[in-house]
């Protein structure tokens, strides 16, 4: 398993909904990070842009989340 640290911006509120199969209810929490580029793909030094990631937390991780 691969293990990646990354700093961003939430874009909004997580969206935290609970799954119900099984005995166990699971939540499942979706949100997006807003990343900010170390390097720049113009030479215009006042352009700044970003890498908006899809992440997805389950069980107490995404109660967390909320």
């Amino acid at each position: 398993m691969n293990k990646v640290i990354i700093m961003g911006r939430l874009t909004r509120d997580p969206d935290v909904r609970y799954s119900n199969q099984g005995e166990r209810q699971m939540a499942i929490a979706r949100y997006t990070l807003a990343v900010d580029r170390r390097f720049r793909r113009t030479n215009d030094s006042n352009e700044q842009t970003a890498d908006f990631i899809n992440c997805v937390a389950w069980n107490r991780q995404a109660e967390t989340m909320a």
